[in-house]
């Protein structure tokens, strides 16, 4: 079979003995995630025919209004996890605690949980830019057969078993890794087929883009300040092209293509950083060390983090190798 006729449905057979632990079930929750993006990339393309972007009129537990595609893609993602019994339990980001799921015989069998952010970047649905859903999967800690707790999601992000995002954009789609590189797969909108387009992702080996909200400088600590002059310098191959989009899928999936660096690092306006460990800090950093770059908090590694909240900020700098070493050089000098 060609690879580039690969389906992802063939591409999760064929790599079945990928997943460790799994009978199947790990198998099962890619391809629930699959047929849940399919709905929600259905309902993107049409923001703006229909009555479903703007607020919600409710905020999250983080205090940020909720978007109707929010809400909707919540609800898809849990219901499809739900309905298939494959985990025994849920967290997303915009939900105040996890959700344990039980299957119909009233028990907790599963292994799995998931955690995820169902439609990160959502706030520029109105003005038709890529957003996307980021997902994490862990094996449980407590004993199969009970209700899930609050340990079964604190975990670092080295024990992780999959992590992936889907991106809505000029095409869709969905990137995932179970430890063993990373792949991505197109949608095919005539036949809602996903098709292996990117085989293997990395990053490239030297980057030139760097990803940050320049409008927020003035809060930033001294070691990012120092680092945005040295992208903006004239040396070397330098300066570096600034593109951000304020969408992290899509900073991301442009930055592991093209190379370059993403950060969203603390503030004195976000003292402990805005973006979420669990739901999109520790998924990224799998796909990234996954694909030959790097994440850290600009001077720890992310995925050796260990949560303490479910909805826990952490500082953000993830991309290229070469570049976030650079940062975090110029982060530890700077204190």
């Amino acid at each position: 079979m060609e690879q580039k006729n690969t389906t992802l449905g063939e591409f999760i057979i064929e790599n079945q003995e990928a997943f460790q632990y799994s009978s199947g079930e790990l198998s099962r929750i890619i391809n629930s995630i699959r047929l849940a993006a399919k709905v929600v990339n259905y309902k993107v393309n049409k923001a703006g025919l229909v009555d479903i972007v703007g607020t919600a009129g409710e905020q999250n537990i983080q205090g940020e209004d909720q978007q109707k595609l929010d809400v909707y893609a919540n609800e898809i993602f849990i219901q499809t996890l739900i309905n298939r019994e494959i985990v025994c339990g849920i967290a997303s980001e915009e939900n105040d605690d996890f959700i344990t799921v039980q299957g119909s015989d009233n028990c907790h069998n599963s292994k799995y949980v998931v955690l995820m952010d169902p439609l990160d970047g959502s706030s520029n649905i109105d003005v038709n830019v890529s957003v996307g859903t980021i997902f994490s999967v862990y094996r449980r800690i407590t004993p199969i057969g009970t209700p899930v707790s609050l340990e079964d999601f604190l975990q670092p992000g080295v024990k992780q078993v999959a992590a992936g995002y889907v991106i809505y954009g000029t095409s869709t789609m969905l990137v995932y890794t179970t430890g063993h590189g990373v792949n991505g797969f197109t949608l095919n909108p005539a036949i809602g087929t996903f098709y292996l387009s990117h085989p293997n992702m990395k990053f490239p080996k030297s980057g030139n883009i760097y990803s940050i909200n320049e409008g927020n400088y003035v809060h930033f600590p001294l070691g990012v300040k120092n680092y945005i002059k040295y992208c903006q310098s004239e040396e070397g191959d330098r300066p570096y092209t600034s593109r951000y989009i304020g969408s992290l899928v899509a900073d991301f999936h442009r930055n592991m293509i093209k190379g370059g660096i993403y950060l969203y690092p603390t503030s004195s306006k976000a003292p402990k950083g805005k973006l979420r460990l669990l739901y999109e800090c520790n998924p990224m950093a799998f796909i990234a060390e996954q694909s030959g770059g790097k994440a850290s908090d600009g001077f720890n590694r992310i995925m050796e983090l260990q949560p303490t909240a479910l909805h826990e900020r952490v500082s953000f700098f993830c991309g290229n190798f070469e570049m976030v070493e650079k940062a975090e050089e110029f982060m530890k000098n700077a204190t």
